[in-house]
């Protein structure tokens, strides 16, 4: 049995929010696994899509006689809604998976989709009373995980420095991928070294007011080691650590995760599941011990606010949080249009009571260069009662 490190509490587990709207698009996402063609998959999913990004609650929709007026709603779609506005369920749906073949299909989809949030109940997270405390958007700083023209974003690093400066952001961490991922077009150690020098240029050009962390999203392997080595690390100024394979296994991968976040230079754990909404559970592992790994090394989990991943949800973050866990709220943006997901990251931390000293997007930047060198040292060694040498607990800083 897994034990709480002493001085650590468990956090509350926060209770889930009311989003109807994710509800009734995850009604639509069902009947879309149950259509024997793409075409008419197609339409329900894009339904669904549509609803996930309402910013007004679907209730009221229907109540005023506008569920037809969304974009994409049909006849079909709209009646399902409103049966689940009346009624909390839909018999059309329930009928449907009753005789369908692929009903196991739905059942294991909606596994899928715990611990998400729609748009609205995003604002709404936002937007309800906090603690002065707790992590708010006034309090952010900067984003942690994007990409660039450098791996496999859209955009060049000058326009997502422009895109965050109009956000009101004064830091960002740039984090393309390395070279162990070539489908992401990860950049080679020359191509860094060239990325290099041109963040150089841009914070001598953006001096005084803004401020570009020179970060690598790597690549956890299967056996939890890192797809760059101890000396490529420590070129840049922090490590994003990520799985992207054997994310639908089922077996527990606890090993490959405690490795990955134990590795020199490590300083953020990257979407930990590598789930996706509807069709990837992702990681399968103690996070218990993962979460109490990560605070003993100073580790930021990340809430990665990728609408399709959310990942760490509200319900994983608070229990990191009471293991002492700091976390890093990012939007893993691959465009600037995307850079507006660190809502989703915001708003599951507040979800989770998580207070903005434990969040490094609310750091200054010294501390967080003070932060960044430190995960590049060893951990500390100390004699184990046997008389070996044994880790020891590194202080969070």
């Amino acid at each position: 049995m897994v034990t709480h490190s002493r001085g650590r509490r468990r956090a509350p587990q926060p209770a889930p929010p009311q989003d109807d709207n994710l509800a009734a698009a995850s009604l639509l996402q069902d009947m879309a696994l149950l259509q024997p063609n793409e075409r008419s998959r197609f339409g329900y999913k894009r339904a669904a899509k549509a609803i996930v990004g309402l910013t007004a609650s679907i209730r009221d929709v229907v109540t005023s006689g506008s569920i037809r007026d969304v974009p994409f709603v049909g006849p079909a779609s709209a009646r399902i809604v409103q049966e689940y506005v009346d009624t909390g369920a839909s018999p059309t749906v329930d009928t449907a998976v009753a005789r369908s073949s692929h009903a196991s299909r739905v059942q294991a989809a909606r596994t899928m989709r715990g611990g998400f949030l729609s748009e609205h109940a995003m604002r709404q997270a936002l937007a309800a009373p906090a603690a002065d405390s707790i992590v708010s958007p006034d309090a952010f700083r900067g984003d942690f995980q994007m990409h660039s023209t450098w791996s496999d974003g859209g955009e060049s690093l000058e326009t997502m420095i422009d895109a965050c400066l109009g956000l009101g952001h004064s830091c960002l961490g740039i984090t393309d991928h390395s070279y162990g991922l070539p489908i992401a077009r990860g950049m080679s150690m020359d191509a860094v070294a060239r990325q290099h020098e041109e963040i150089d240029a841009l914070n001598r050009a953006f001096a005084g007011r803004f401020r570009v962390f020179k970060g690598i999203e790597a690549n956890i392997l299967a056996d939890g080691s890192l797809d760059l080595q101890p000396d490529e690390r420590r070129r840049f100024e922090f490590v994003v650590a990520s799985p992207h394979s054997l994310l639908r296994r089922a077996e527990d991968q606890t090993a490959r995760m405690l490795a990955a976040v134990q590795s020199t230079g490590v300083a953020i754990l990257g979407h930990p599941r590598g789930r996706i909404f509807n069709t990837r559970a992702g990681v399968q592992a103690d996070w218990q011990r993962e979460f109490a790994a990560a605070a003993e090394r100073g580790v930021a989990v990340e809430i990665d606010g990728n609408w399709h991943r959310q990942d760490l949800d509200y319900r994983l973050a608070a229990q990191a949080l009471g293991e002492g866990c700091l976390f890093a709220l990012d939007s893993d943006a691959h465009s600037i249009g995307e850079l507006r997901f660190t809502q989703y990251s915001i708003a599951h931390a507040r979800l989770a009571g998580i207070p903005a000293d434990r969040v490094i997007n609310c750091w200054s930047d010294d501390r967080l260069s003070e932060w960044m060198a430190a995960r590049h040292e060893p951990p500390p060694s100390r004699p184990a009662r046997n008389g070996t040498v044994a880790r020891g607990r590194r202080p969070v800083r």
